[in-house]
């Protein structure tokens, strides 16, 4: 840094710029940046802030810090320069005889003596204000003067009531003993006093500004300060008028000097505190006519060490001097003339008239509401305040009704008898302290915002102790603050003012109550800093004094016309309150209402309802608070949003209500949802607890609105609330059980609540279905009681399908209009077409002409093309539409930030009460007209999206033109504005993310299940694959070379065969995510397809044992591929991926498949299994394949693994949950609709790959060695004991499925009890039996159960070396009889409870932490009414009873319990006795040790100890009850 100080900047190479750069604190990617574009000394004193963010991407903030230290640093140069032409005057010591106040000089020497860099002392230029010094004769005022400001310069006798000024700088004199400061102070003080004495001129002096007119770094009148330890050394200085002045004249003089004053002075980088001392002079006529005073002025000597006295002199002050008097007789002759200018003066000083009082009620109002009529119920405030007076407490009714966003509260005594204590009678708040915000590393701000309920409650952030706090959290004095608290404070108001709200969306108020101090000040400045101006600070104080303070620090940052226009002085805190409360939205204190169970209602408290921040609830008198002037001014705006395409709001429905406006239409959908509801809540025995009512919708066709309205008109028989997006379900159900009871006396007798969940995927409603029941269950209500009804509101592209399939719970809103709603829909539309224009209430138009295709088709592209006409392509606000329709197409419920917008648009920051002018000027009438404007229901921070889907995707066509949509989205993910914008960053990533990744999923409302996201779909079947993989490049980039990224190119270049590029974009994705198995699986795909294009490649020409080796290669690849993606999926604990396992099995068919067709192999089997089973090599593969051989003679091994794992998962539990992906990048591209069957099917090519081909030709088994028929059992189905019990569910063909578990008995040896089979084969075998005894009952070949029972002693006697197949059997063949005796009934119970011990260990490792209802446990037995084998009835047999059509229908009845009801099932299955402790059942019957049961659906257990009968089902977790009732 030397050298650049010694070198002139245009001299600077690149490299000096770069460590200038880099001392100046600018980010390194920046300072690259510019030395690669050559950046030099002579071009950086060229460089503007334009140049910098359009050239290098640099942002707003980096690029104007530049430019500013850029600027400072010319002129710190500049002023060296000067200051080193003046040498000789810098080198001037002072003498004894100067001027006892040292110069600047002084001052600047003395910075070089304390270590202080030059350039600080120089650079205080930078930041020079002009002031004004406090008001005359105006002592113990709350005054501050800031460092650096400028007062007016000295001057002399004006109107003698007006004070002239003299400064003294006094740094040197300041740090003196006391007896020579003293001589010093003194002198200088009578000195002035006598000059203003005898001119008859009231005047201050000042000590700690700057006298000097030298330029060193300092300017004249500069505030500096002085450091003052003891304040009376200078009061006591005063003594000196005794010694100085004759007897008479000192008690004159000592009439006139007023004490001293100490003016502290703000320096934000200060940790001592310095002063201005300043004396004021009033010569009163009364005092001192007639009279001249002569001064012996103190002088300390340092020869005679000590203070003697100068000969008497008399001073008078000249202009802006105070020099002695040379005429004494002119002077004496004129002294008659300056008493009576005097007199004069006092007395026309004292009949001044009172000023105009200034409006400032009208002046609060026009601040509050940004020159609005009302203030804007979206805006966020600020309140900053120190401690509140008593009698103000009770004027705080205004502040009730704004919209807090926090509160930096000054006073620690705020909590326990404040405003924090008032404010929280009436509302919630979370109470914080500064060092809350600060974001943990790897949080996002979307997550901070969460975790510290931010936009939900009130932060209460207490800045300076909190007095009834046990933790360390205490008060300390102003200095201790600065230097313990300044970082945090900055730190907290940069988080909201740079991250959390973006300008324009919230405005900050000082209520200044109390005496201001250092804290306070520090916070306004903090917050004027980071809102980048004074439009949005507003300052309230009633106290002239507290101002005073405020004022004069404000001003050292921007101008006092600025503060005072900003601010409300003199105004009484319950004048400011009832001001506010007339122009507030709503009426103040208005009580709400809640429906309670006894039909009264009860008072709902605001903060109450806050704590239920969770759910939007709406009371019995929703809205009613509304005041008529919000009614007058917002009433058409409300309505024209809606019909322009806005969301239905609650204002609208009251309005309609109470018919300050048209009825809004109610669909027929209306009353089918209010018909199934009514339907829901009449009483029912068997009424379930948690209800569900399913609305599917078109997107755009009312399905919200039909929601809404059927939640409006039950609001007063019902408890009704909406969720709110973004919660877990487990929070949400806490506020909604909270909202059941609130107010009632018995949790048993209250309302229920309804509950509109829109929007949200069956996952999130099936877990918010589960809370709630484990609530109900929890809190022991009476079963067949209702407690909450889910409302669901989804978008579905076949709406009338999805109604079909379960007609008691969902309903279908549709485009298509039935006749009445036609003739609604025109009567409606006729009105409103003469108040808007049609382009006005598009929405309304395009339901009206009933979204028919064609008609609809022409409607849309007609519009559009009417509105784009003479549209300037070219232009930002063109580009800003078509980036918006991109989205809107492709990305469901996407919208671009109003901050986003007006980025790329460049628009300069505005007053916040003329932004959103702006902005609306700035778009083209064409936008204004597609854009409709939402707000954020959380953080009410503002966007925009086109209209309706239909008219973005027409906009999209029309304006590309011949451009094709990839370029369009290659443009904007290179739009480096929008994506490094800060506000609403989380949500543009996300939709920007979703516009590449998000696949289609009809399970999710879309037309359609995709392999890619819709976009990338188009541009590869629309335009070509190339550009698709481009693009994604483009954004696997954009996005920090994300592994999804990567994994979604791997996918895509293989569905082209491009298998190189696809192995290179997996490696990459699996190199980031080693441990994904989505991931992993990918590359294991990669494989699979490349090897089934080199088996296509293959199929017609000979095959050989060289030309096959790559395929045998990539092959291998791919299995070990799927091996790693099972190894990560078992070990990971959240979810479970069985891609890798159905992976493997398939290639390894394959692979088989092509071994087997080998011209080495062809027709001679048993060399192909010889070669895969034993070490021989034919000669014809043992060099092509040398690096194969250990693996492919594995293959059988592996496989059977594989085929094992999946068998005994589909064992474990249910395969039709469809439960909806999270991770839409992550999922697995092998998609199974029907896992069982592709198991038997997949056992079966197994087993015929390694048993003999020509088997149908041997009449004889015996000659069948054991292996080969094990193989043959596999290829028959009998390979593991899913395969077995599947021949059960395929009930079309029972005398085929008859003869195949005939066959595969038949294979087994005839007395397996001496042949001692394997584990495995034991399984077989004994579930080979049982699967015959429940398809024929009269057949003779099941053997006997005792002879099963006997077989299974054979399984190990250590239960944890069992198979969970065989301790599954276990339970069953050991389930007692009803003719047993009490001792085989015990016998058969210990060995029942030992295998289900060991069960439930490796049920509980196979769930991991997933939630039971996403892997619910698989019943395959129910117990029947039959003995032996017969008792077992399988689940097959009850669905082809129960005669369930849809999927979702059955899914329904057994969830309910209906299908228990049906009289078939219930002659078919037994009941068993049990009992109930607390909520577990027990079976009755085992005698030594309690037999736990799990009940599968928990609601269905009675709360207390009962008697109870139960159905038993059998698990791989151990026997489950199921339809539990209590014993009459």
């Amino acid at each position: 840094m030397e050298e650049l100080d010694n070198l002139p900047i245009e001299n600077w190479t690149e490299s000096m710029v770069s460590t200038w750069l880099s001392s100046i604190g600018v980010k390194e990617q920046y300072i690259k940046k510019l030395h690669d574009e050559e950046v030099d000394g002579r071009i950086l004193l060229e460089l503007t802030e334009e140049f910098l963010k359009r050239e290098t991407g640099m942002k707003s903030g980096p690029a104007l810090l530049i430019i500013n230290k850029r600027n400072e640093l010319v002129s710190t140069v500049q002023k060296k320069k000067k200051a080193q032409n003046r040498q000789e005057i810098l080198n001037k010591e002072p003498s004894e005889s100067s001027d006892c106040g040292a110069s600047s000089q002084d001052l600047g020497k003395k910075c070089l003596k304390e270590g202080v860099n030059k350039d600080q002392c120089a650079n205080v230029l930078t930041t020079k204000k002009d002031c004004k010094p406090r008001p005359f004769g105006k002592e113990g005022i709350d005054f501050t003067y800031f460092k650096h400001n400028v007062l007016q310069p000295e001057s002399g006798i004006i109107d003698f009531i007006t004070p002239c000024h003299e400064y003294k700088s006094f740094a040197i004199a300041a740090t003196l003993d006391r007896q020579r400061l003293q001589a010093k102070f003194a002198k200088e003080v009578l000195k002035f006093a006598a000059g203003c004495m005898n001119v008859r001129s009231n005047g201050t002096i000042h000590f700690g500004v700057m006298d000097s007119r030298d330029d060193t770094g300092y300017v004249h009148g500069e505030i500096i300060g002085i450091p003052v330890m003891e304040k009376d050394i200078y009061v006591d200085a005063l003594d000196h008028i005794e010694r100085s002045f004759s007897g008479s004249d000192s008690e004159h003089v000592r009439q006139c000097v007023r004490p001293p004053q100490f003016i502290e002075v703000a320096d934000l980088n200060a940790t001592t505190t310095s002063y201005v001392v300043e004396v004021d002079i009033v010569p009163a006529v009364s005092i001192v006519k007639n009279r001249v005073y002569s001064v012996r002025l103190p002088n300390f000597k340092e020869k005679s060490n000590k203070i003697e006295h100068e000969k008497e002199t008399i001073y008078r002050r000249v202009g802006s001097k105070t020099e002695p008097v040379s005429d004494h007789n002119e002077f004496y002759q004129r002294v008659g003339d300056r008493d009576t200018q005097r007199e004069a003066a006092e007395q026309s000083s004292a009949f001044r008239s009172p000023g105009l009082c200034p409006d400032l009620g009208r002046k609060l109002t026009m601040l509050v509401t940004s020159g609005k009529k009302l203030i804007e119920k979206e805006k966020w405030y600020i309140l900053v305040t120190n401690k509140f007076q008593k009698e103000d407490l009770t004027s705080i009714d205004f502040l009730l009704n704004l919209k807090i966003f926090c509160v930096f509260d000054f006073d620690p005594n705020s909590k326990s008898s404040g405003l924090c204590h008032e404010y929280l009678q009436h509302h919630a708040a979370n109470l914080h302290f500064m060092q809350n915000y600060q974001i943990p590393n790897g949080m996002s701000v979307r997550d901070f915002e969460s975790h510290l309920h931010l936009f939900e409650q009130t932060s209460w952030i207490f800045c300076n102790g909190r007095s009834d706090f046990k933790g360390n959290e205490s008060y300390c004095d102003e200095m201790t603050w600065i230097q313990t608290k300044t970082t945090l404070l900055r730190d907290c108001v940069s988080l909201i003012c740079k991250q959390i709200l973006p300008k324009g969306t919230f405005q900050v108020i000082f209520l200044l109550t109390s005496p201001v101090d250092k804290p306070i000040l520090h916070t306004f400045y903090e917050f004027f800093t980071d809102m980048e101006g004074h439009e949005d600070i507003i300052c309230i104080s009633e106290s002239e004094e507290n101002f005073q303070k405020w004022q004069s620090f404000a001003e050292g940052s921007c101008t006092t016309e600025i503060i005072n226009r900003s601010s409300i002085v003199g105004m009484k805190m319950s004048h400011v309150n009832a001001t506010l409360q007339r122009i507030q939205p709503v009426t103040t204190r208005t009580s709400k209402h809640l429906p309670v169970f006894v039909k009264g209602e009860c008072r709902f408290e605001k903060r109450e309802e806050e704590r239920m921040y969770s759910l939007e609830i709406i009371s019995t008198d929703h809205c009613d608070e509304t005041s008529p002037e919000f009614i007058e001014n917002e009433k058409e705006n409300i309505e024209k949003h809606f019909y322009h395409g806005g969301k239905v709001s609650w204002l609208n429905l009251w309005l309609a209500e109470k018919k300050f406006a048209e009825e809004i239409i109610k669909r027929e959908a209306y009353q089918e949802v209010s018909k199934l509801l009514n339907n829901v809540v009449k009483s029912n025995v068997d009424q379930l607890s948690v209800s569900n009512i399913n609305i599917y919708h078109h997107p755009g066709s009312g399905g919200s609105t039909v929601a809404r309205q059927v939640l409006w008109d039950n609001r007063k028989d019902l408890r009704c609330a909406v969720v709110k997006p973004s919660y877990t379900p487990t929070i949400v159900a806490e506020h909604a059980v909270q909202l059941r009871e609130y107010e009632e006396k018995d949790p048993q007798k209250c309302l229920p609540v309804l509950l509109l969940v829109e929007d949200s995927d069956k996952e999130y409603l099936d877990d918010l279905r589960n809370e709630l029941e484990v609530a109900v269950n929890t809190k022991k209500i009476v079963q067949g009681t209702l407690c909450f009804i889910l409302l669901s509101c989804r978008r579905s592209h076949n709406p009338e399908k999805m109604s079909k399939e379960s007609p008691l719970q969902n309903v279908s809103v549709t485009h298509k209009l039935s006749p009445e709603e036609k003739r609604q829909f025109a009567g409606k539309r006729k009105k409103l077409e003469q108040q808007y224009q049609p382009e006005f209430i598009l929405t309304f138009v395009l339901m009206s002409e009933e979204f028919e295709h064609q008609k609809i088709a022409e409607y849309v592209e007609q519009f559009v093309r009417h509105l784009l006409q003479g549209i300037d392509h070219d232009s930002v606000v063109t580009r800003l539409i078509r980036y918006v329709a991109l989205l809107n197409t492709y990305v469901q419920n996407s919208f671009l930030s109003q901050s986003h917008c007006e980025a790329l648009m460049e628009l300069p920051l505005r007053l916040s009460r003329f932004r959103q002018h702006a902005f609306e000027g700035a778009l083209s009438e064409h936008a204004r007209l597609v854009f409709i404007h939402l707000r954020d229901e959380r953080t009410y921070i503002e966007s925009i999206r086109i209209i309706h889907p239909l008219v973005a995707k027409e906009i999209l066509h029309q304006l590309l033109g011949k451009e094709q949509q990839h370029s369009l989205a290659m443009a904007l993910l290179r739009e480096n504005v929008l994506f490094e914008h800060r506000f609403g960053k989380e949500d543009y990533m996300r939709f920007l993310r979703d516009l590449f990744m998000r696949r289609c999923r009809i399970s999710k409302g879309d037309e359609s299940d995709s392999f890619f996201s819709p976009l990338i779909e188009h541009v590869r079947e629309k335009e070509s694959p190339e550009k698709a993989i481009e693009l994604l490049k483009e954004a696997h980039k954009r996005f920090n070379k994300d592994a999804f990224f990567a994994q979604q190119l791997a996918r895509l270049n293989y569905k082209y065969d491009k298998f190189e590029e696809a192995e290179y974009w997996a490696d990459i994705a699996a190199t980031k995510m080693p441990q994904n198995s989505y991931i992993l699986d990918t590359k294991g795909q990669v494989y699979r397809r490349w090897f089934q294009a080199k088996c296509k490649a293959l199929e017609k020409v000979s095959k050989t044992a060289e030309n096959t080796a790559g395929a045998v290669e990539t092959a291998l690849k791919a299995i070990e591929c799927f091996q790693a993606c099972e190894k990560a999926a078992v070990s990971d604990k959240e979810t479970m991926n069985n891609s890798g396992f159905f992976g493997e099995v398939d290639v390894g068919s394959n692979l088989l498949k092509l071994i087997s067709s080998l011209q080495v192999f062809s027709n001679r089997h048993p060399d192909c299994l010889k070669y895969l089973l034993t070490d021989y090599i034919p000669k014809g593969v043992q060099q092509p394949w040398e690096n194969f051989h250990c693996k492919l003679k594995n293959l059988k091994n592996t496989m059977h693994v594989a085929l094992e794992w999946i068998s005994e998962d589909l064992s474990y539990f249910q395969t039709d949950l469809n439960a909806d992906e999270d991770e839409v990048a992550e999922s697995c591209e092998m998609t199974i609709s029907n896992p069982r069957h592709w198991l038997v099917t997949k056992t079966s090519v197994y087993g015929k790959y390694f048993s003999d081909a020509c088997l149908s030709t041997v009449k004889s088994t015996s000659n069948l060695t054991p292996f080969m028929k094990r193989m043959t059992i596999h290829r028959l189905g009998g390979g593991n004991i899913t395969s077995i019990f599947s021949l059960l569910t395929d009930q079309k063909d029972k005398d085929q499925a008859l003869k195949v578990l005939k066959e595969i008995i038949s294979l087994y040896p005839s007395d397996p009890v001496k042949a001692k089979l394997d584990q495995m084969d034991l399984v077989n075998y004994i579930a080979s039996h049982i699967a015959l005894s429940c398809l024929s009952t009269q057949s003779p070949e099941p053997v006997a159960l005792k002879d099963l029972q006997r077989l299974s002693r054979q399984f190990p006697k250590e239960k944890q070396h069992c198979l969970s197949s065989a301790l599954f059997l276990l339970t069953l063949l050991f389930w007692p009889e009803e003719n047993d005796s009490e001792e085989e009934k015990e016998s058969k119970y210990e060995i029942v409870l030992s295998a289900v011990e060991f069960l439930k260990r490796s049920y509980w490792t196979k769930m991991k932490d997933i939630p039971q209802r996403k892997r619910r446990i698989y019943t395959h037995f129910f117990l029947g009414n039959g003995a032996g084998l017969d008792k077992f009835v399988h689940k097959s047999k009850m669905e082809t009873m129960a005669k369930l059509p849809s999927l979702s229908e059955k899914r329904m009845k057994w969830f309910r319990g209906e299908v228990w009801k049906m009289p078939q099932i219930a002659k078919l299955l037994k009941p068993v006795a049990g009992w109930t402790e607390d909520g577990t059942v027990y079976l009755e019957g085992p005698q030594r040790k309690k037999f736990y049961i799990p009940a599968l659906y928990s609601p269905s257990v009675p709360f207390g100890n009962e008697n109870i009968l139960f159905y038993l089902g059998f698990t791989y977790r151990g026997p489950v009850a199921y339809n539990i009732t209590v014993k009459k």
